[in-house]
């Protein structure tokens, strides 16, 4: 692994309306690093994430990506993103490949594909074991198919960089098995992935650092929760809900 930052947050504010939601965040994901953000709901995780891909504008700070400011930034290609809670579809009717196309627009030439582009969509949808859906409806999928369509739309145009929010919620049991499966070929080969998680679950063995935030600041930069010890980290009964995995229902819209 290099030491080359592949996202960069140095003093990062943010609100929302006029609630202070990111209270001067510095945050390092070097290449090839899995990088968990953890904390209670309403810390800031996502609305973090949302800033590196410039959904949330920032009142102060700087942020990086690949080394360029990314207010400059234009190499989208590289950086694949799934959205928190949402339906593959957005509300539109598409099937599955429609939807995993679409995150391969950003490699192709006037939005025109070739084999290679094909190809890499089908690879996508075998990564995720979605292959025997490719033309089912996503209004026909379940909560956890429909993630693991999100996932394969962002895998679909072999990014450098992946950014998850909550890519575990709402998901069941054998598409989280198949979401960490998945994840695992990804670092394999050099991904590097920033999650925002509320339990490190059957991710927690690629997590590299685990960074948890509360009220907008980090509290805690280093090794996963449980690598160093409830006493040892305050806060960390936030980071564990009380919920079961796969209760959660799948909701429209991206939230704080």
């Amino acid at each position: 692994m290099t030491t080359e930052p592949v996202i960069s947050l140095r003093g990062v504010r943010a609100e929302l309306g006029s609630r202070p939601v990111l209270r001067g965040i510095d945050l390092t994901v070097r290449r090839g690093e899995v990088v968990a953000l953890l904390g209670a709901n309403g810390s800031g995780k996502s609305t973090a994430v949302r800033s590196v891909i410039g959904q949330v504008p920032v009142s102060a700070g700087e942020i990086e990506l690949f080394g360029t400011p990314r207010h400059r930034f234009r190499d989208w290609a590289r950086v694949g993103y799934v959205p928190q809670r949402t339906t593959a579809s957005g509300g539109v009717p598409a099937t599955v490949t429609e939807v995993v196309s679409s995150g391969r627009l950003s490699r192709t030439r006037f939005g025109l594909f070739r084999r290679a582009d094909h190809e890499a969509v089908r690879h996508a949808l075998d990564l995720v074991g979605m292959a025997d859906r490719a033309k089912d409806s996503v209004d026909a999928l379940s909560g956890g198919q429909h993630q693991r369509v999100l996932i394969a739309r962002a895998l679909a145009a072999v990014p450098e960089l992946l950014i998850m929010d909550e890519p575990m919620a709402g998901v069941d049991l054998a598409s989280q098995g198949i979401l960490a499966e998945t994840l695992k070929g990804q670092v394999a080969e050099g991904a590097t992935v920033l999650l925002v998680l509320h339990e490190l679950g059957p991710l927690e063995p690629l997590i590299d650092r685990a960074v948890v935030l509360r009220d907008g600041c980090v509290l805690h930069d280093g090794p996963p929760p449980k690598a160093v010890g409830q006493h040892a980290l305050p806060g960390h009964d936030h980071v564990h809900p009380h919920a079961p995995a796969g209760t959660e229902p799948i909701r429209t819209g991206l939230l704080s």
